[in-house]
């Protein structure tokens, strides 16, 4: 329909209103328990910034606001939707998914991640994604383990 015949102020404001769809992975979308309960909060917390932008008197404002939202209610019902809850590992003689790694570096670094889905990565906070290439390097080997990454020994000393 042409903006023409709405109460917008340009085809520029309408256009921006329509913000494009957050990118979705191509890899099995696994989680931990604790990562599908963080996408259903997010949900849900887009459905509410949603629901708040829709009160708007202002149509143009309220297209606004409701864009971002309303393409994170998109992208995390997808994420939901498609959503693989993988038990925490029961061993910890081999690193899996949801295992919490602690390896050394030949430069005497000492890093421990916990290897999780890609929504709950956050290696500021330990948890880095399984398709990372470092958590692909990890992933099956045991301590003692050494692998080398971008010219570096990594030695596993621990898994939990």
């Amino acid at each position: 329909m042409s903006v023409a015949f709405t109460k917008e102020e340009s085809a520029e404001t309408a256009s921006e209103t329509l913000l494009p769809d957050r990118p979705i992975s191509a890899h099995q979308n696994l989680v931990t328990a604790a990562g599908l309960k963080a996408l259903e909060a997010q949900l849900k917390q887009a459905q509410e910034a949603y629901d708040l932008a829709q009160k708007i008197e202002d149509v143009n404002e309220r297209r606004r606001e409701s864009a971002l939202p309303l393409r994170d209610i998109r992208y995390f019902a997808a994420r939901l939707r498609t959503a693989q809850v993988v038990p925490d590992p029961t061993a910890s003689d081999a690193v899996s998914f949801g295992s919490t790694v602690t390896f050394k570096r030949n430069d005497g670094r000492v890093q421990t991640y916990r290897i999780v889905g890609e929504d709950e990565a956050d290696p500021k906070q330990g948890m880095i994604s399984f398709v990372s290439p470092i958590a692909r390097l990890l992933m099956g080997k045991a301590i003692g383990d050494v692998i080398v990454s971008a010219g570096q020994d990594i030695e596993i000393v621990a898994i939990a």
